[in-house]
């Protein structure tokens, strides 16, 4: 039987990175520009490669070109062979690797929309031959079928399978509207009990804690929450109206701190802060342009608006 990969003069690394290059470009006629070919050229590829497996991998249609299921599975192990061939040939050869190609991230939803958008536009800035594809989702992805390079996570990381970088940790709070407090003395733990509650299901429910500056005890603080969420806008929101205090990252509430809007509740005090990874896949090779990233999220995090270096573990 003839081998399809020989039938159109391409072994089978070339077969996938057209096919990768079809995907992340969207087009057959965009993907030959940018292998530098023809459109019939790329066509034909990708006819060798699905006869190669025997499977259907995209579907075409006047509306644009989706991924079959077959072709999504196909897609997450042909980039990570192709990044990997690339990196092997540039180290053999002596070369700079320069970071290129589409990056694939996952991060949480208002903190991707917030704290880390400045830190995002400025890794494109740097590296023009990134493509970056953002994505806000507040879930633990499929790295590999959904062919995510890495995501960036808020909170304990207990993945085994998962390399996890730490980049900083987020501040912690206890917060409420002026009128909530009313004459009482925010400083006061007595008055936390008598306050209306609003909880961040991600984190805590029903009871949190308060440490101290120094080195003293913990404040353990039970509480019985009027509205439970797992949005960080929908907190804010709802402490900005009265509805109960609230433990909020310090970041989220910053402009309504200083405006008055809202006040800081035993500032003497903070919830304990939670850490920031960039976490993926255990693999052998990891793309320049993902180690580019890691590098640039190491040193941007930390120096963050409402974020600060996670403290070195002790010796």
């Amino acid at each position: 039987m003839t081998d399809p990969a020989r039938v159109v003069g391409a072994d089978r690394i070339d077969l996938l990175r057209t096919f990768v290059r079809i995907v992340e470009s969207g087009s057959l006629s965009a993907a030959a520009a940018r292998l530098g070919t023809t459109q019939p050229t790329v066509s034909r590829r990708l006819q060798a490669l699905e006869r190669l497996f025997g499977l259907h991998l995209l579907q075409r249609s006047t509306h644009g070109m989706t991924l079959t299921e077959d072709g999504q599975r196909c897609f997450a192990h042909a980039r990570s062979l192709v990044d990997e061939w690339e990196a092997i040939q540039a180290d053999l050869r002596g070369e700079v690797e320069v970071p290129r190609g589409r990056l694939r991230v996952m991060v949480p939803h208002a903190f991707g929309q917030a704290q880390l958008l400045e830190p995002m536009l400025a890794f494109l800035a740097r590296y023009p031959q990134v493509t970056l594809e953002w994505m806000l989702e507040d879930r633990h992805p499929d790295f590999i079928a959904e062919g995510i390079d890495c995501a960036i996570r808020v909170g304990a990381v207990e993945a085994p399978h998962l390399v996890a970088v730490p980049l900083a940790e987020v501040p912690r709070i206890v917060i409420a509207a002026p009128a909530l407090v009313g004459t009482a003395d925010p400083r006061d733990p007595a008055l936390l009990p008598r306050l209306p509650w609003i909880a961040l299901t991600t984190y805590y429910r029903d009871r949190f804690s308060l440490l101290p500056g120094d080195d003293g005890p913990a404040l353990q603080v039970e509480i019985q929450p009027r509205l439970l969420t797992d949005n960080l806008f929908v907190v804010r929101r709802a402490a900005l109206a009265g509805l109960g205090a609230a433990v909020v990252s310090a970041w989220l509430v910053d402009a309504e701190l200083r405006s008055g809007q809202l006040v800081r509740l035993l500032p003497d005090r903070e919830a304990p802060p939670l850490p920031v990874h960039l976490v993926y896949p255990s693999a052998r090779q990891i793309p320049s342009r993902l180690r580019a990233f890691i590098d640039s999220m190491k040193a941007s995090l930390p120096q963050t608006h409402g974020m600060r270096p996670r403290p070195l573990p002790p010796r």
